[in-house]
């Protein structure tokens, strides 16, 4: 008997125990912890498509149902909306390149790490490190920034060479910690089904599948892990958007409106964001605001109400959209000569619409919610994870009759 207390104890010193057997030891029960899961580019009818069982049984123990992106429908922009719960308008990542008229000569892109981008607002997992409330990031963005010195307690530079699993299984490590230094809140990104959808297109194919597939594979995994472990968790589990086809018949072509030295191109592609060189821009507005075959353009100022885009001055002056499915550049890029995938467009377009799941012991299964606005998830992040949210766009009483406690 004695021999066994000795061996466990070095175990325990060695690292060697497995975590579920330390709780057993200690005698304490494992408190929940949140998990907000985002799947890059999913649309929600992958889910119909009789390749996905693990989210598929999580829906059923839980909630799921279509959420409405913000504009516009960009990764940066509506991963920084999911984590702070404004509009791009109000957190200020308002695409994934812009510029600011206060670092002239400055671009921001996917890269960019200076807090200046990014201190619009607070994204949740400082809230939490402020409050007490330990948190852990597995790759997101504006993760990697310090605000005021605060960072998450763990979090990983990001590199799309970590596999899913590699991802998974860190989470899964931080899982296997004592519970003081145990995170409570975490944050775990993939980028995988989004590649395959702008690579393949939205469509049912052999390619597309194996890599949503690989996707819920990976869900399953993660949570059989955590169910070994005997860590009770609440998967709130969303994507950032939808994904339309696109293909090379469906191009509008800027140097057939305005010669491209009179003004600087800020993003193309699935929208046009354009800033006017010199003072006089009359010429330039009356070519672009005139009416266009596929695509509307208007001063930032005007751009409509619906899509709580324009007010921050780091949108670009003149925003082109094009109708779902078109492509706006002024150099067709090489990779474009077969159908592929994208996103950017109008956040009301159905193409659009991202996925929604949320199971778990703080969760009742309630079936489907109706549509929702994606500046709720941070209100209901918070509730979940104890987190006393800031100000914000959206709100958790969507999903107060689904709440267990």
């Amino acid at each position: 008997m004695i021999r066994h207390i000795l061996t466990v104890f070095c175990l325990i010193l060695s690292g060697e125990l497995p975590a579920l057997a330390q709780e057993n030891i200690e005698g304490t029960a494992r408190e929940p912890v949140t998990i907000l899961i985002s799947i890059d580019g999913f649309r929600p009818d992958y889910l119909d498509r009789g390749i996905t069982p693990n989210l598929n049984a999580l829906a059923k123990a839980g909630i799921e149902g279509p959420m409405r992106p913000s504009f516009p429908t960009k990764t940066f922009p509506n991963h920084y909306t999911l984590v702070t719960g404004k509009t791009p308008d109000g957190h200020g990542v308002v695409g994934n390149r812009m510029e600011d008229k206060a670092r002239p000569g400055e671009r921001f892109t996917m890269a960019s790490k200076d807090p200046f981008w990014w201190d619009q607002a607070e994204p949740i997992w400082i809230t939490a490190e402020k409050q007490g409330v330990r948190s852990a990031t597995m790759f997101w963005p504006g993760s990697e920034i310090s605000f005021g010195g605060v960072r998450p307690s763990d979090w990983w530079p990001f590199s799309e060479a970590l596999s899913n699993d590699r991802r998974i299984r860190a989470v899964v490590d931080w899982m296997r910690r004592p519970a003081e230094s145990r995170p409570k809140l975490v944050t775990l990104y993939f980028d995988t089904v989004d590649t395959a959808g702008h690579f393949y297109g939205p469509a049912p194919s052999d390619k597309l599948h194996d890599v949503i597939q690989a996707m819920d594979t990976g869900i399953g995994f993660l949570r059989s892990e955590l169910d070994a472990l005997g860590q009770p968790v609440n998967l709130v589990i969303v994507s950032d958007h939808g994904m339309a086809e696109v293909g090379p018949e469906r191009v509008i072509r800027l140097d057939e409106i305005y010669a491209r030295d009179q003004y600087r191109l800020v993003e193309s592609g699935n929208y046009a964001g354009i800033e006017p060189l010199g003072d006089d821009t009359s010429a330039i507005e009356a070519a672009f605001l005139k009416p266009h075959h596929n695509m509307q353009c208007w001063r930032r100022e005007n751009i409509p109400a619906r899509f709580a885009y324009g007010t921050n001055p780091r949108v670009p002056t003149i925003f082109c959209l094009p109708e779902t499915g078109w492509l706006v550049y002024q150099d067709v890029p090489e990779w474009l000569t077969r159908t592929g995938g994208g996103h950017g467009y109008d956040n009301f377009a159905p193409d659009m619409t991202a996925l929604f799941i949320a199971s778990g012991p703080g969760i009742s299964a309630g079936g489907s919610v109706d549509i929702f606005d994606n500046v709720d998830i941070y209100a209901l992040v918070a509730h979940l994870s104890g987190v006393r949210p800031g100000p914000s766009d959206g709100s958790v009483e969507h999903f107060l009759p689904k709440f267990t406690q």
